[in-house]
């Protein structure tokens, strides 16, 4: 029976499927680069996700031929794997696309939301006992409706959150594309990411991570925003320049910014942290009972695949 470590728990009929075929062992934490390296010489397969450290130097330090033939990723997301240096050495990547779509942009709404009316300052106030009752200026916020959403990717979660401010709340819609994209709904590409940040009301960043997209949204993007305009960072911590956006926001040089990622997960500044303009979420953007069961669902599947001789139908590399 061939191992299969899966990094961290994911749902039980998932883990019971696995059982049934594979020798599984059921981590508990993120592994480091070394832990990553141990584990490519000590498994057949492994499932991972976001935090374990597939870097180039653990597939360096496990070996030209190492024991592991598949990283069944948990997410859609994968830039913790060093793809390239995956296939050099003899090993697939996959990952988890299409099920974790509508989860992500419903989380973007959230944060749209929750951010433009002040949700999250207004409900620490209300907890900690400081409401005075209804005000006509009490708390007032930003109206969503009919305003300009701005999205920065055009992919498939990027288009779920645009049809949901076209449809839903009747917004021009714009957004930046690193390559031409038509969609099937009224919206318009723009030619440079600067006029996007500068034209929209509400900004949504959706681009995968990776070294082509870090720190693409820095002080100089930031910059062009509105005073007006609110900011929303549902894809990964690393495409943003946080100091960056600490200070436009601490300045308050943007109205406000809706966060479910970070540059250095689990880390959050204490400065983010101490921002009444910010709404934070513990990365929730998959996080539905449905979701989560349906990613571990694909990413065992394409571990199955391979078992099976198949080729994995979500392969990266």
């Amino acid at each position: 029976m061939k191992k299969l470590l899966i990094t961290r728990r994911i749902a039980e009929p998932v883990l019971d499927q696995a059982r049934d075929r594979f020798d599984v062992t059921l981590g508990d934490g993120a592994l480091t680069e070394d832990q990553a390296a141990a584990a490519l010489t000590a498994y057949d397969a492994i499932l991972p996700t976001l935090g374990d450290a597939f870097t180039a130097k653990a597939f360096e330090e496990a070996g030209a031929n190492p024991r592991c033939k598949i990283l069944g990723n948990f997410g859609v997301g994968y830039n913790h794997i060093d793809a390239t240096a995956a296939a050099a050495h003899g090993v697939i990547v996959t990952n988890t696309p299409d099920v974790l779509t509508d989860a992500t942009a419903d989380i973007g709404w959230t944060l749209i939301l929750s951010t433009a009316r002040r949700a999250g300052e207004g409900e620490r106030m209300l907890r900690a006992g400081q409401w005075g009752g209804f005000g006509p200026k009490s708390m007032l916020g930003t109206h969503v409706t009919g305003k300009v959403l701005g999205v920065v990717g055009m992919g498939r979660i990027g288009q779920a959150v645009a049809r949901r401010g076209h449809f839903g709340f009747g917004m021009e819609v714009l957004y930046y594309n690193r390559s031409p994209k038509a969609v099937d709904f009224p919206a318009r590409q723009v030619d440079s990411l600067h006029e996007l940040m500068g034209t929209a009301d509400f900004v949504v960043v959706t681009v995968p991570g990776g070294a082509e997209t870090t720190r693409l949204i820095n002080a100089a993007a930031l910059a062009a925003m509105k005073p007006t305009g609110i900011f929303v960072n549902i894809a990964r911590g690393e495409v943003v320049d946080e100091a960056a956006l600490i200070e436009v926001l601490e300045a308050g040089r943007i109205a406000g910014a809706g966060l479910d990622v970070y540059e250095k997960e689990p880390h959050v500044p204490e400065r983010l942290r101490a921002l009444e303009n910010c709404v934070l979420l513990p990365h929730l953007g998959s996080a539905t009972v449905e979701t989560r069961q349906a990613m571990g669902q694909m990413a065992l599947d394409n571990i199955l695949a391979w078992d099976d001789g198949r080729d994995p139908p979500q392969r990266v590399n």
